[in-house]
């Protein structure tokens, strides 16, 4: 397919987008150089929108399945993580469930959510460690808000990410994660790979979905 995306990428800002397919009359693109691929802005949900469809998710604590969820990130980050070390939940969403379990195990967790936990005031700390679980994919500018948590990690810091990555070009009509109207960007291993070099920081996969990016002590 040969068409002019008309907007650069929001993970990297390169303007080589390629049209990766239509479904449903939504346009996807790829970029050419971080792989990200993005749905068109012209189909974003709006505010309003956005959050009726937050409202529907049902995400408790004490639902032993999601807390094994959550561990994907948790167990290989907190092998990481020295006792009392300071963290922020950053996208929380509506049940915190995250930032308990860390606080179980000794940790400070401070909390953000644009929609359910706005307060700002979080946002001017630096911290050891941030998390940041299935909120990646909802992002509009990815990049902006990338560089925020580098800004906000302490030297030694890491940050911990949680996303489904795209890896079935084929299957991509039909994937879950795509059919949530939501999710606007989908990242490959190589999409966290550029955002690391490019933010100066390392990173290692632990397991399926889960990036675990380091800032060096100075």
């Amino acid at each position: 397919m040969s068409e002019e995306s008309g907007f650069s990428c929001t993970v990297c800002r390169d303007d080589q987008l390629r049209l990766l397919d239509i479904i449903k009359g939504i346009r996807y693109w790829r970029c050419c150089r971080c792989e990200a691929t993005l749905m068109d802005p012209a189909h974003w949900l709006s505010a309003d929108q956005e959050k009726a469809v937050y409202d529907l998710h049902d995400n408790q604590g004490d639902d032993p399945g999601y807390c094994r969820f959550l561990a994907k990130l948790a167990n290989p980050l907190l092998k990481k993580l020295s006792p009392g070390a300071r963290g922020l939940d950053f996208g929380c969403g509506p049940g915190p469930v995250l930032a308990g379990m860390l606080e179980a195990t000794g940790m400070e967790m401070a909390i953000y959510d644009p929609l359910y936990f706005p307060d700002t005031s979080v946002l001017d700390a630096q911290y050891d460690f941030i998390t940041c679980t299935e909120v990646a994919e909802h992002l509009h500018d990815p990049l902006a808000t990338f560089t925020y948590l580098e800004q906000s990690l302490r030297p030694g810091g890491w940050l911990g990410v949680m996303t489904c990555f795209q890896t079935d070009d084929a299957r991509f009509a039909h994937w879950h994660y795509r059919r949530d109207p939501t999710h606007v960007v989908f990242y490959r291993e190589h999409t966290m790979g550029w955002l690391a070099q490019n933010l100066g920081l390392s990173l290692e996969i632990p397991a399926k979905d889960v990036a675990i990016f380091h800032k060096e002590a100075r």
